[in-house]
């Protein structure tokens, strides 16, 4: 039987996801199916759903003002993008102004508001809303998804020409089924 509690953290353990940084993201379609469109001679082309996850990945500054769109691509059945999260720390309370059951909560303050999680989660939440308001799928969405951290400026090269060049290479491409 599946327990929840069993499941593996593909996440950097101990790594602060709401600190600065550029993080490369990849979003999968469940069961990678391909819900968002399909490539015509090396281009996408964007369906309604398409369409719909574009508007919410252009969205997400307007919801998270300290985060940065870089580079990004929509395919067949997923989306890989690269996010900046710009220098503003300090989004929770501060810890002596928290009160738990009427006495004050010494644990370490672990907020998940400005995340590269919630930045994700809001994302497949928007697009989530209008896929199930307008078409029969109820699944659009992988559970989890893709992130590496992005620590130099030729990683950052290297990852910009790969989503720049994912659409020409999408018969190679690990998510083409």
């Amino acid at each position: 039987m599946y327990n929840k509690l069993d499941r593996r953290s593909i996440r950097l353990y101990g790594y602060d996801y709401s600190q600065e940084g550029l993080y490369f993201l990849t979003i999968c379609c469940q069961d990678r199916i391909c819900f968002l469109g399909e490539i015509i001679a090396s281009e996408m082309i964007l369906n309604e759903i398409g369409k719909q996850a574009k508007n919410c990945w252009l969205e997400i500054p307007n919801h998270f003002n300290n985060v940065k769109l870089h580079e990004y691509v929509i395919m067949p059945n997923h989306i890989h993008g690269i996010i900046q999260i710009l220098g503003a720390k300090n989004f929770l309370p501060n810890e002596k102004n928290i009160l738990y059951n009427g006495t004050k909560d010494i644990s370490p303050l672990r907020g998940t508001s400005k995340t590269i999680g919630s930045i994700v989660r809001g994302f497949k939440i928007g697009v989530t809303k209008w896929v199930r308001q307008n078409t029969d799928i109820y699944n659009l969405w992988q559970r989890n998804y893709y992130e590496h951290i992005i620590r130099s400026n030729e990683s950052y090269q290297r990852i910009t020409d790969y989503i720049q060049n994912n659409p020409q290479n999408w018969m190679k491409d690990k998510f083409h089924q």
